[in-house]
């Protein structure tokens, strides 16, 4: 399940446009796709305020079309149980081969729930608790089980589940994620493997955070993460350790450029609302006034896509081609002003100057490869 997070009194705005509906979590899924397009303001709102995507899309008439496969959940699901019988057996194992751990046996401290408390800022604690102790050179071999890290993410507190986190190894911290795509031979889909290292990306990010708020050596956290998923067409886990520098570095860098949602919150009509229970009509207005930066790109990764991509095309939109036509007409807002300035009806001004004088060139270009001109 999920975990809800909890609403700080700064979030008075948001829990307003969001209406009585329980929040939404951030994850690191949801993460790694608002960092994708770290420009657009519409969707870091709508996650800041716990808004369910899928619902207020549906209400507005474009149902998403992508989505997790109940049967790949429960597959992955059953795959996870797996590598935790036993007390995480299948993982010690695979702690041995990757990383040469001498660890026969180690006690896995349950953090799905704490004293009965499913909550996740108790959660938190309860993990902030067993970090102090295990990395203040407590020797105690400790597996933390659905642990919850907290990062910071446009002005939010995020609370993250990656699925362990292992005791020290070689003196470092390992986040562990479990996957049911299957490693043939060694080789697992590249694109599973690069999505999977995106979110373990965000999880020791959040690590970081953590020892820092702590006052810990974040040079105990390791920059690799330990991918756990089936071996070849069995079920039995195989596990490889992937290097995260290059996401970190990205992710940080992203990070830095998202606005802070309760700012952008602020900017709204009073009357604004993301209630996905209110009228459509009042639901497409609030929408429409917070500024989206559609791609084609965001159709694979969130759930508004449909509903912008119609808003970008019923304005003619550089965006709705691709960041590749948007990033070369700056200030130019919509392909048929471009070709206005092409065909010499508008006048370009001096902020879209430099971008018409490419776009003419590239125009004499391609009509001296079709032998349109001398």
């Amino acid at each position: 399940m999920p975990p809800q997070h909890p609403l700080a009194p700064r979030d008075g705005r948001l829990a307003t446009l969001r209406g009585p509906r329980p929040p939404q979590a951030y994850t690191a899924r949801k993460i790694t796709a608002l960092t994708a397009n770290p420009a657009c303001s519409r969707r870091a709102v709508l996650d800041a305020a716990g808004i369910d995507k899928a619902a207020l899309a549906q209400r507005m008439g474009h149902e998403p079309r992508f989505g997790r496969s109940p049967f790949a959940i429960a597959r992955e699901q059953a795959f996870e149980a797996l590598v935790k019988w036993g007390s995480y057996a299948e993982l010690i194992r695979l702690l041995r081969e990757q990383l040469n751990a001498p660890v026969a046996e180690a006690a896995v401290a349950d953090l799905n729930e704490v004293d009965g408390d499913p909550s996740v800022v108790r959660r938190a604690k309860e993990t902030h608790r067993l970090l102090s102790r295990l990395a203040s050179g407590n020797d105690a071999r400790l597996i933390l089980d659905r642990p919850v890290l907290t990062l910071e993410v446009a002005g939010q507190t995020a609370y993250l589940e990656p699925h362990a986190l292992t005791h020290r190894v070689g003196g470092k911290f390992y986040v562990c994620e479990i996957r049911s795509f299957p490693a043939i031979d060694g080789q697992a889909d590249p694109t599973a493997v690069a999505q999977t290292a995106k979110q373990a990306a965000v999880s020791v990010l959040a690590l970081h955070h953590v020892f820092e708020e702590l006052g810990l050596d974040p040079g105990q956290i390791a920059h690799e993460f330990l991918l756990i998923c089936p071996k070849d067409f069995s079920n039995r886990p195989y596990g490889r350790l992937v290097d995260l520098r290059q996401e970190l570095d990205a992710l940080r860098f992203q990070l830095t450029r998202l606005r802070r949602a309760d700012r952008l919150a602020l900017g709204l009509p009073p009357s604004a609302t993301l209630d996905t229970d209110r009228d459509r009509a009042e639901l497409e207005a609030s929408v429409g006034a917070l500024d989206a930066s559609y791609t084609p790109d965001c159709l694979s990764f969130c759930e508004m896509a449909r509903y912008c991509r119609d808003e970008a095309t019923a304005c003619a939109s550089p965006a709705r081609l691709g960041s590749t036509v948007r990033n070369a007409l700056p200030g130019v807002d919509s392909t048929r002003t471009a070709l206005g300035y092409l065909n010499g009806v508008h006048a370009p001004g001096a902020a879209e100057a430099a971008a018409v004088t490419r776009l003419r060139a590239a125009d004499r270009l391609r009509r001296l490869r079709r032998g349109d001109v001398a």
